[in-house]
């Protein structure tokens, strides 16, 4: 009978390709007959023993030769020379050196280096150590000395993995970071896909543990591992906190274990005193001051703990007033190894030093009472948050007191965290689940919506009055699909009614937001008419009656509000009224207004918050900026706001700005920018829903098209958007889009012949009557262009000098340069070529001033045809060589002149590295180079 053979492939690392091909780069020098050595450092559960265990069995598989591989027992490292002994034990067969000679008698660093020559001078040798941190000190010294001088010639590689801090001076060295985000997700696949469940792991569970992990690969394994089926899928709560990867947890404590005990005590106390912080602030250097003389802590405590290696620094750091863990987890660790009865020793000290604080009397009083109604004092909530983390059990009395103090004007973090703390120390099921929505809408209003679903997730089925709905519906309303978010706001809206009528308006806006975005006009006037009458809040009147009418056809009527509600926002404080005035504005078509809105928005979100807020506001400004023609004040806040709403979780606004983006780009002559802004805004827009932002991007995507002079393309691309019909574009942005669907069906053949109605002149009669209803300033002239472009020869001329008259009163470069380019390309080719060059150099100039390339491009091929020379038309000797690329290749060149990654540069420039592959591709072709060092030299010349 013949044995079976099975081949067994190694799991894959994620995230590790770099440092595979170190490795790999090492191993293939060995085989050559060369030697070296290489330092894996990194934290406990990184990924080392990985890599070391990759090495070794390719080293094996290859039969390249033998291998001497040890990991350190910690239990021997004060032992002399005990490293070296499991070493050399580990040889497949008799060495000249017997292991247990080194034990008795040691070997000097010159006779190992001696012994591993002899070995590699059969057979290529790899050797590899792992933990050498847990070496005792000879054994350390030995190697580092052999490995330095391991070369050329000596067929031998030595690989060590050590913890960060500990020293092989003169070796390189490569320190493992944590998983980045793809890498993770990727693994936490792999995992829950060997059970089954990849398929079933529930999103929130999902952003749990990957933020629980902190990209360590073996404390994601550990915490996968400790959930049930259940609890992945979401069908049971998870417990808090995780299960499993404590012995990642004791790596790191254990590296503190050695240290005096008033410093080990000073570490709990800095762990527990940010408890009552926002996450990632650290703790307050003057409370952990306090802290440690009043335990008794001697003076140099701290001193040690901010020079313990414990990475790449101490085991604390301190930047000006606050004190931070040198890593999350090392936090996480001590409070894991810290006993339940020290822990709450420390928190109830910290709570007592909050108590005496200055001002804090009438907490005191609150805390000896037991009651429900603390002032909103400084001191008060970090205390009550500290008292809880002391309490042993659920306490009515203490949860009330942690709600009562969570109001403002604390942040939203800080109430959001005694919220979750008051939620847990209450035994009524009803007012627990309040509180942890409660917690959530604060987390979601801090910018953190990954928590704020964990935080919902803890609500289970029990939703009190609507509050979970409500929660629900925001969060889905910037990353879920809109017709989701709308019923769960109308759900919300009717379960709060009878008793929140804050919350209750706050929902029906939100659902009313939700179906702006669907292009639903139907569904936002149901949302709107559902608010209750009358509204507290005068100019929220005036916005929902006047939206109201301008959607029922009533304009003079719906003009007259929104202006009250424009006037109104002048005087608004609260960033919600400013950017429901630039709303208004943008409807009225008062572009000016609505920048001005937008600027005091922004700025009111900036100095007050809620950072959720943050992103929505530079999408407005963004967005009235282009409107207004001021392109390039667009993009940088839409880039702004494109980081804002990826840090906050939002990826529908990141939707949305995208579109913006799109359409800045179809101005600056940014082809590839352009598509893969418009890709990204489709992406998103598609499956969520977001009528908005495919018509802009898809009008952004045709703009260019139109800039190139691809007009047939152009055309096709807008005549959905524009007619009546089941695709047609959103109903706010169909107009908008006219001028460009008229010049490209013109331009490309498209327009119907013998004055019979078509798409074309319905569109244009249309945007006729649209242009009565806005005040927006370029209507007028578009509108005249518009005719003019359909007008017979003998009018055609008079609508383009009464286009340019409109733009002289609107002003605004681009949409009068592309009048003039228009007027002069119609006068060229009816052969008043010396009429023509004025118009069409006056659109070249003020092409050239907006920074619109594509389009200079064209006026300069029709100023040429006109029989003039255009200056710039080819580059003289000497010139600067990035002239010619696009900004985007020479923004890209630059970042990878500089040694950024694409991936780094796709980063920086908001990109796909797709896109960034595309454009360095032609980089290398347009400046004749062919690696990343040459176009470096030619950058430095």
């Amino acid at each position: 009978m013949t044995p079976s053979t099975t081949v067994h492939s190694p799991p894959r690392l994620y995230g590790r390709s770099g440092e595979l091909a170190i490795l790999e780069t090492l191993s293939a020098r060995l085989r050559q007959g060369d030697g070296g050595a290489l330092v894996l450092t990194g934290l406990p559960g990184i990924g080392r023993t990985a890599l070391l265990d990759r090495t070794v069995a390719a080293h094996r598989e290859r039969g390249t030769g033998p291998v001497l591989s040890a990991t350190a027992a910690p239990v021997e490292q004060r032992l002399p020379y005990s490293g070296l002994h499991a070493l050399l034990c580990s040889a497949p067969g008799p060495l000249p050196l017997p292991p247990d000679r080194v034990l008795r008698e040691g070997i000097g660093p010159a006779a190992l280096l001696v012994l591993l020559r002899e070995l590699g001078a059969q057979r290529p040798l790899l050797v590899c150590v792992d933990d050498a941190h847990a070496w005792d000190a000879d054994s350390r010294a030995a190697l580092g000395f052999a490995a330095r001088r391991l070369g050329a010639g000596s067929r031998v590689a030595v690989v060590i993995g050590a913890g960060d801090g500990t020293s092989f001076a003169g070796l390189p060295a490569l320190r493992l970071g944590p998983l980045d985000d793809d890498a993770a997700a990727a693994l936490l696949d792999r995992l829950t896909d060997t059970t089954g469940a990849a398929d079933r792991v529930d999103p929130v569970v999902r952003g749990e543990l990957l933020r629980a992990a902190a990209g360590n690969p073996r404390l994601l394994t550990g915490l996968t591992g400790g959930l049930s089926p259940d609890q992945l899928a979401g069908r049971t709560e998870l417990p808090y906190p995780l299960p499993g990867g404590e012995d990642v947890l004791d790596a790191y404590a254990a590296r503190l274990d050695g240290l005096p005990a008033d410093t080990r005590t000073l570490l709990l106390l800095a762990a527990a005193a940010q408890e009552h912080e926002p996450q990632g602030a650290g703790a307050d250097a003057a409370l952990l001051l306090r802290a440690a003389t009043s335990a008794g802590l001697g003076p140099a405590a701290l001193d040690l703990a901010l020079l313990t290696p414990a990475g790449t620094a101490g085991a604390l750091q301190r930047a000006g007033n606050r004190v931070h863990f040198s890593h999350p987890l090392l936090r996480r660790a001590v409070l894991h190894r810290a006993s339940p009865h020290h822990r709450r020793a420390v928190h109830g000290l910290l709570a007592t030093l909050l108590t005496t604080a200055p001002g804090s009397a009438a907490l005191g009083r609150v805390l000896r009472a037991g009651g429900a109604t603390a002032p909103a004092g400084a001191p008060v909530l970090p205390a009550l948050v500290q008292r809880a983390c002391a309490a042993a059990g659920p306490d009515a009395g203490l949860a009330d007191a942690l709600e009562a103090a969570a109001v403002a004007p604390r942040p939203h973090a800080e109430r959001a965290a005694a919220l979750a703390r008051a939620a847990m120390l209450s035994t009524d099921e009803a007012l627990r689940a309040a509180r942890f929505a409660a917690a959530a809408e604060h987390t979601r209003l801090a910018g953190d919506a990954g928590r704020a679903r964990a935080l919902l997730a803890r609500v289970g089925g029990r939703a009190p009055h609507g509050g979970a709905h409500h929660v629900r519906g925001l969060l889905a309303l910037r990353d879920g699909p809109a017709a989701d978010a709308r019923e769960a706001l109308l759900t919300a809206a009717a379960l709060l009614a009878p008793h929140d009528p804050r919350r209750t308006l706050d929902a029906l806006m939100g659902a009313a937001e939700a179906a702006w975005a669907m292009g639903d006009a139907l569904a936002y006037l149901d949302a709107m008419t559902r608010i209750p009458v009358p509204v507290p809040d005068r100019a929220l009147a005036q916005y929902r009656d006047g939206m109201c009418a301008m959607l029922r056809g009533r304009i003079e009527e719906g003009h007259a509000l929104l202006r009250l509600c424009v006037d109104s926002a002048v005087r608004a404080h609260e960033p919600a009224a400013l950017l429901r005035g630039g709303v208004a504005a943008l409807v009225l078509g008062d572009v000016d207004a609505a920048c001005r809105a937008g600027a005091r928005a922004l700025a009111a979100v900036r100095t007050t918050g809620p950072d959720a807020l943050l992103p929505q506001a530079l999408e407005h400004l963004a967005y009235a900026e282009l409107r207004a023609g001021r392109h390039a004040r667009a993009r940088a806040h839409a880039l702004e706001g494109l980081h804002a709403a990826r840090r906050t979780g939002q990826p529908n606004t990141a939707s949305h700005l995208h579109a913006v983006l799109a359409l800045t780009a179809s101005v600056e002559g940014g082809t590839e920018a352009c598509a893969g802004h418009a890709d990204a805004a489709l992406a998103g827009a598609g499956p969520h829903g977001l009528a908005q932002a495919a018509t802009l991007a898809t009008w952004a995507l045709a703009r260019t098209d139109l800039a190139a002079g691809r007009c047939g393309e152009a055309a096709a691309r807008l005549d959905p958007l524009v007619r009546p019909g089941p695709r047609r574009g959103h109903f706010a942005a169909r107009m908008l889009a006219v001028p460009c669907f008229v010049e490209a069906s013109v331009l490309a053949g498209r327009v119907e012949r013998g004055g019979g109605a078509g798409p074309v002149t319905e569109a244009v009669a249309e945007f006729a009557v649209w242009t009565t209803c806005t005040t927006d300033p370029q209507a007028p002239a578009q509108l005249a262009r518009c005719q003019a472009l359909l007008a017979a020869p003998a009018e055609a001329a008079g609508r383009y000098e009464e286009a340019l008259a409109h733009h002289d009163r609107a002003g605004g470069d681009f949409e009068r340069a592309r009048t003039q380019l228009l007027y002069g390309a119609w006068l060229r080719r009816r052969r008043r070529t010396r009429e023509a060059r004025g118009p069409l150099r006056d659109a070249l100039v003020a092409f050239e001033r907006c920074g619109a390339r594509a389009w200079a491009g064209r006026a300069s091929g029709e100023l040429r045809a006109a029989g003039e020379a255009v200056d710039g038309a080819a580059a003289p000797v000497g010139a600067d060589p990035l002239a010619v690329l696009t900004p985007q290749q020479q923004r890209i060149a630059r970042c990878v002149a500089e040694g950024a990654t694409n991936r780094e540069v796709a980063l920086r420039l908001s990109v796909s590295t797709r896109t960034v592959d595309h454009h360095l591709r032609n980089v290398f072709a347009a400046l004749g180079v062919r690696s990343r060092t040459e176009l470096a030299r030619v950058l430095d010349r």
